[in-house]
């Protein structure tokens, strides 16, 4: 009976001990609203689409030049930099997307890869988009040109530390916008 007792009592203390398995760390979910776009009204020398949930303030940096302009939205602490420059030479076509690549693989040390994807306007404008995957401070870059008279490049910046993982849907809804501008960019002839 003592033996009996003994086994049902470990028997019982050795069911009742939970089995404990860690949970993944979770995120907030974020609901994006339908997209709609209106038509930059701003007096630049370019026009593009943007998201009515955005709103264009000029750069206050120190050294902008004219018509460097910030895309910004606040519901996501995000802001799109946009560099414009004038054309005057080939070399100087060279040049700026030369630096433009330059300043995307600067962020080799963080990111996981990065991905270029070419785009061609029927009215001749061509640019090309950056995609870096990984903890990188800008995940989106770009650059859109006329090839002769236009230039302008443009930066992704999320206002928090980068993190792929819980930053990824918003990078996603934001990159759909930066597409949205390479393939609405209209220069002034």
């Amino acid at each position: 009976m003592k033996y009996f007792l003994c086994l049902a009592v470990l028997c019982f203390l050795y069911s009742c001990e939970p089995d404990y398995t860690p949970k993944p760390y979770g995120y907030y979910r974020i609901s994006f609203p339908e997209k709609s776009y209106q038509t930059s009204r701003a007096s630049l020398p370019y026009r593009f689409q943007l998201a009515d949930e955005a709103f264009i303030e000029n750069d206050p940096a120190p050294d902008a030049e004219a018509y460097w302009i910030n895309i910004v939205y606040p519901v996501y602490h995000a802001k799109i930099n946009l560099s414009y420059k004038p054309i005057a030479t080939d070399t100087t076509l060279a040049r700026l997307e030369a630096d433009c690549h330059r300043l995307a693989y600067a962020h080799t040390l963080k990111a996981e890869s990065i991905n270029e994807h070419f785009y061609q306007q029927d009215n001749g404008n061509f640019g090309l988009l950056y995609i870096i995957e990984g903890n990188a401070a800008s995940p989106v870059q770009f650059f859109i040109t006329d090839s002769t008279r236009h230039f302008l490049r443009g930066s992704l910046y999320i206002s928090t530390r980068p993190n792929k993982d819980s930053l990824a849907p918003v990078i996603e809804y934001l990159r759909e916008d930066v597409i949205r501008l390479m393939e609405t960019m209209e220069f002034q002839k």
